[in-house]
């Protein structure tokens, strides 16, 4: 059933009317540094109920609580030395750690789909960070968009996708990293999920390099189902030019005459920030001329580039 959803400012009483919004067990879109997240309780199994039905996301997919603090993080999972090394070092940021849950955290079930693990992190958007302190709660937020699609980095791309399905949306301008966090599990460590902290700051904290780990028939992390991040059109990618009934996305001073470039200089934080953006406009330009394809520029396989791949791959994967 619709319900209006509310535009929030960023602002004392935009914080006050979230934060009750939550505490009724209703949702709430708002900004992270990496996506717009959709916010419910974390111990209101119907407030998480609802996180599914408005993404229309499969319930065996886990979601990442989203706490104010490291005190308020060990509440709820068991923290190693390691765990608190890596906390320390990158929290607040766009990592995700995936640790034993504590039986007494008093978590929805819902939100660690059945397992014995919990995925949490501290935000660093300051939008983020002053709502979470207002709920005074952990909150259970996956990306703010229907599942499978392109994930949200401004109010108005959350809007575009749940509009009607949600209370309101707190809107805290443009995503600044523009991908999803990292996750990664300790318990053993494995990279569940490259995003937006690259792995190669990870492993240089640990002073090994990371294996990959996940599961798309039974996730134990999000973001690990095989077609995910979709735009309407098809995908190819590794493309140096474009087919006639495709749309361009460039990368590089080499990819003169496309239609969008995720960073004409090559930097791969500018393409992190631009690609979900650059992905909803070129499949809007797809639309209007009639093509039926999105082709994107070949991306270096390193640094913040491994996220963008794994999302492009997932993109372009065939669709069920």
């Amino acid at each position: 059933m619709d319900q209006e959803t509310e535009m929030l400012a960023p602002d004392a009483a935009g914080y006050a009317r979230a934060a009750a919004l939550l505490a009724q067990g209703e949702l709430v879109a708002f900004p992270t540094e990496t996506v717009y997240g959709l916010g419910g309780d974390a111990r209101n199994d119907h407030a998480v109920a609802s996180i599914f039905a408005a993404k229309g996301r499969p319930h065996f997919n886990p979601l990442i609580v989203h706490l104010p603090s490291l005190d308020e993080a060990e509440k709820i999972a068991v923290f190693d030395t390691q765990a608190r090394e890596l906390a320390a070092r990158f929290w607040p940021g766009p990592l995700t750690l995936v640790l034993p849950l504590r039986p007494e955290a008093g978590i929805s079930h819902l939100v660690s789909a059945g397992l014995e693990t919990v995925a949490i992190r501290l935000p660093a958007h300051p939008v983020a960070r002053a709502l979470l302190a207002a709920f005074g709660g952990p909150v259970a937020a996956p990306s703010a968009n229907p599942s499978g699609k392109i994930s949200p980095t401004s109010a108005a791309h959350v809007a575009e996708g749940l509009s009607g399905r949600i209370a309101a949306v707190l809107d805290g301008g443009a995503c600044g990293v523009g991908l999803e966090s990292t996750i990664l599990s300790l318990a053993p460590t494995l990279l569940l999920r490259p995003g937006g902290l690259p792995a190669e700051e990870i492993e240089a904290v640990l002073g090994h390099s990371l294996e990959t780990g996940g599961n798309a028939a039974k996730p134990n992390a999000p973001g690990q189902l095989t077609s995910h991040y979709a735009p309407g059109a098809s995908v190819r990618l590794e493309a140096m030019a474009p087919a006639p009934d495709e749309v361009w996305i460039g990368f590089g001073p080499d990819s003169a005459g496309s239609d969008l470039n995720l960073s004409e200089s090559g930097d791969l934080v500018e393409a992190a920030a631009n690609l979900f953006a650059h992905l909803r406009r070129a499949d809007r330009i797809a639309t209007e001329r009639g093509a039926t394809g999105i082709a994107v520029a070949p991306i270096p396989e390193r640094e913040l580039g491994r996220a963008i791949n794994d999302r492009l791959r997932r993109a372009a994967a065939p669709r069920g």
